[in-house]
């Protein structure tokens, strides 16, 4: 990758929340004239937004056009802002335009260039459903290897509010946001899960959208690996488009998924599936396709066992909140897409389900999750945006309540469950319409839960 010289250079970051906020500074700090710019008002913004002038940041508020994006020498972007004018005039004008991944790997690996240290192994992780858990299992594995690692990106932490620390691995959870716009990103380790349908009021349709994703491994050379899923021809095009070593996961790939067990055919190792922390179908995938990614740092096999035995996975991500009158309620509100919960229905041990599902709709076709609902749903509840677009889907192939509440939808589910079934929140749908992020959806889901279970429901 370019070094990294922004000294006296007019950087223009735009979208100020959590990822432009760390883009700003690092800029800063890598002595740039950094302009701040966001479609929100100054009298909307947030008190840690105001605070960035304090630093010598220059803000422009309320629309970019004063910000001046073609008269910029870069312009960074914040992986939730589609194109608009501005930028795309400053596109036509030559202005190189990043991703806070671009600015965030080049400046991590400027400093451990300046600092003498050898440079961080990247690792991209990204596909439409399992990349959290995956980024998180990874990052434990290198973690327990004794390497100092970051883990973050799409999940938690932004790299670039980490940039200057000294790592020796760098795991990425990557969107296809900000796979957008990448110049120079080059993984040594690009993992791409799967793709299915998602983000389609964003992009013109499966193509782009797949294409996006796979920007990862575009600089990829002989020496680099890209992972994706044995037999799937659309990850595999896309891991061709650069030149890295093709391993594969899933039932008969380089990884092998057995119902038994997680095998390394490269090693000959055996994990077995009911010694590790992480259970269903689903997960076993996650396993496999974390085992292929850390292939080259050489982890010993019994080091990847007691990480296999303790692992838990994420919250709000087929999380089990807990049980009762024998109906066992799982947390997956992470599941934001309709891939996700299909993955989710199918993947629950319990012979039938109970259906949470609803929020704004992303576009694309429900009828894969009416498809599982029909294989193993007990009923449905509806919320959001989305409720009668969903319901619509599924028609009367089981029962269809709707509620106004998260509060009244656990309990609709409650009285819809029969002994021995599940009750599951994997939403299908982004949460913006009723709730601040898919965290606090899955906060007040368990906190349903909980009032349910106390008989103050």
């Amino acid at each position: 990758m370019e070094s990294l010289d922004l000294g006296k250079k007019r950087v223009v970051v735009v979208g100020l929340g959590t990822s432009g906020i760390a883009a700003c500074r690092l800029a800063a700090a890598r002595g740039a004239n950094v302009v701040g710019t966001d479609a929100l008002p100054r009298e909307r913004a947030a008190a840690h937004v105001l605070a960035l002038e304090g630093e010598g940041i220059s803000l422009v508020l309320g629309g970019h056009e004063e910000a001046k994006l073609s008269e910029a020498d870069v312009v960074v972007v914040s992986p939730g802002v589609p194109a608009f004018p501005e930028l795309r005039a400053a596109e036509r004008a030559g202005v190189p335009i990043w991703g806070e991944v671009e600015l965030a790997v080049r400046a991590a690996l400027a400093y451990a260039a300046e600092a003498g240290r050898p440079a961080p192994r990247v690792v991209a992780i990204g596909g439409t459903n399992g990349k959290s858990t995956t980024t998180s299992l990874v990052g434990a594995l290198l973690e327990a290897r004794g390497l100092r690692t970051f883990i973050g990106g799409n999940l938690g932490e932004p790299l670039a509010a980490h940039a200057s620390e000294p790592f020796d691995a760098i795991v990425l959870e990557v969107s296809s946001f900000q796979m957008e716009r990448v110049d120079a990103f080059h993984p040594q380790v690009s993992v791409l899960l799967n793709v299915t349908a998602d983000h389609l009021d964003r992009y013109p349709d499966m193509a782009a959208y797949a294409r996006a994703k796979g920007n990862s491994f575009l600089r990829q050379t002989a020496d680099d690996l890209a992972v994706v899923p044995v037999g799937d021809d659309v990850c595999r095009r896309q891991a061709e488009r650069g030149r890295a070593r093709v391993v594969t996961f899933g039932p008969g790939g380089d990884m092998d998924v057995t119902p038994e067990a997680v095998v390394d055919r490269a090693r000959d190792v055996a994990y077995r599936r009911r010694e590790m922390k992480l259970q269903g179908g689903h997960n076993a995938l996650n396993v496999a396709a974390s085992l292929a990614a850390v292939m080259p740092f050489d982890l010993p096999a019994s080091l990847v066992r007691e990480v296999l035995a303790t692992f838990e996975g994420l919250p709000h991500r087929m999380a089990l909140v807990g049980e009762h009158r024998s109906v066992r309620y799982y947390d997956d509100s992470k599941g934001t897409n309709v891939g996700a919960a299909v993955t989710a229905v199918r993947g629950v041990v319990e012979p039938r389900v109970v259906l949470v599902a609803g929020g704004r709709d992303k576009g694309g076709s429900y009828g894969p999750l009416a498809e599982a609902l029909r294989e193993k749903g007990r009923a449905l509840v509806v919320i959001g945006e989305a409720a009668d677009v969903i319901a619509s889907a599924v028609g009367d192939a089981l029962p269809v309540r709707r509620a106004s509440t998260m509060e009244e939808a656990v309990r609709v589910a409650s009285e819809l469950a029969q002994e021995g079934d599940a009750v599951l929140l994997s939403p299908a749908c982004s949460s913006f319409d009723m709730f601040k992020d898919y965290k606090h959806r899955g906060d007040l889901f368990v906190a349903a839960f909980q009032a349910l279970a106390k008989g103050q429901a």
